[in-house]
């Protein structure tokens, strides 16, 4: 079969983190997003499309890193049509090597963060082999409408306990049940999401004072 897309627009995009800080259900939003998938997939539900295993949809769990193809040109089909081999891993300390067997072969990584928990045991195991395999990364924060949430706590999580030399890219609005959106501090504008369509769309507006 002759190949679509060339080579060099290739990405081997791995998802880590420590266990249930929402690492696979990242996942299955940006399937959902690039269209792969047309419902989301809740892991509460055992419905999530990369945990496949049995055990993993009654647990919860990941327990083996799973591997999909996504195609995205951007929100505004403004780029040339990357393919991204999207390696969601398992964030449970007892399956580590599947992570370090993932980090060989990556592009880049994101590494999510529970907002609540920050950085935890985990997080810094999967920083360190990203670090020894010189993997560049991402850091998402997720979960900013939890209580407790605290981005800016995260941040500097990540600086003194990872060692991370990060700038942030965007701020939230609010946080707990008063999260309602993000800035974006590359347009300086505020991003809010429509909920009728799940985050499929979403509007750019002036910064809120």
């Amino acid at each position: 079969m002759a190949r679509t897309t060339p080579i060099s627009l290739y990405r081997n995009i791995g998802i880590s983190a420590h266990i249930d800080a929402g690492k696979t259900t990242t996942t299955e939003r940006i399937l959902f997003y690039t269209g792969v998938s047309h419902k989301i997939g809740e892991v509460h539900d055992g419905a999530a499309t990369m945990d496949w295993m049995e055990q993993e949809q009654e647990r919860g769990i990941t327990i083996t890193s799973a591997a999909t193809t996504a195609f995205w040109s951007g929100m505004s089909q403004q780029y040339q049509q990357h393919r991204i081999n999207v390696i969601d891993t398992p964030g449970h300390v007892d399956f580590t090597i599947e992570v370090e067997r993932s980090m060989r072969v990556l592009d880049g990584a994101v590494m999510v963060y529970c907002a609540v928990g920050g950085v935890q045991p985990q997080s810094e195991t999967v920083w360190r082999q990203a670090n020894k395999y010189g993997v560049p990364r991402i850091a998402f924060v997720n979960k900013m409408d939890r209580t407790g949430a605290n981005f800016l706590r995260v941040v500097e999580q990540i600086k003194t306990r990872l060692g991370g030399n990060v700038v942030a890219l965007q701020l939230p609005i609010g946080a707990e049940d008063n999260f309602t959106g993000i800035v974006d501090l590359v347009k300086m504008k505020a991003i809010n999401w429509n909920e009728a369509d799940q985050g499929m769309t979403f509007t750019y507006e002036d910064i809120p004072a």
